[in-house]
């Protein structure tokens, strides 16, 4: 119960809301979101907040949408481009998208895949954990993979009884 009252439901639900507006390419919303949680996260952000405007480009240009994506990557993404080269080279690969009328046949293809949106999703659920004091990462998953370890480190020098089970967590004694 304890570990219920440390984390705070509405942080979760506010999460959770921001991830579905960007997994269904509601960028503008998501920002909107995110700034409404804590304005500083896309502030001291450059990165995160280039990602999601791309992102955002990379939706108009999906609802073919060409000439407001074309007027939005001028005024909105180019500058933030001049400052930074790696934006920049994003950019140029988004942009290219308008570039063939068959996107599946242009090397930045894949950024219209569902993948892009969850890794921006990701991004930006990883960034607001960061501003509440949490861990960014689930500490499950690193837990299990330092168990395995621990056990093939042991493997070599006791007999132990070994969980063969993640899930379930069975036990198996060992054969001596």
């Amino acid at each position: 119960m304890l570990l219920i009252a440390e984390i705070d439901l509405a942080t979760i639900k506010d999460r959770m809301a921001v991830n579905k507006a960007v997994q269904s390419g509601n960028v503008e919303d998501a920002i909107e979101m995110v700034n409404d949680l804590n304005p500083e996260i896309l502030d001291t952000n450059p990165q995160l907040f280039f990602h999601l405007q791309q992102q955002r480009l990379i939706e108009l240009i999906r609802n073919g949408k060409v000439e407001e994506a074309l007027e939005f990557a001028q005024e909105e993404l180019a500058p933030m481009g001049e400052e930074n080269q790696s934006f920049l080279e994003d950019l140029e690969k988004t942009v290219a998208l308008l570039a063939f009328e068959d996107v599946s046949k242009c090397p930045a293809g894949a950024l219209l895949d569902v993948s892009q949106r969850l890794k921006t999703a990701s991004e930006v659920n990883a960034a607001i954990l960061t501003s509440q004091n949490h861990e960014k990462d689930p500490k499950l998953p690193s837990l299990l993979k330092m168990l395995i370890w621990v056990q093939d480190q042991l493997d070599e020098k006791v007999y132990y009884p070994r969980i063969t089970n993640l899930s379930t967590a069975a036990l198996e004694n060992p054969a001596v």
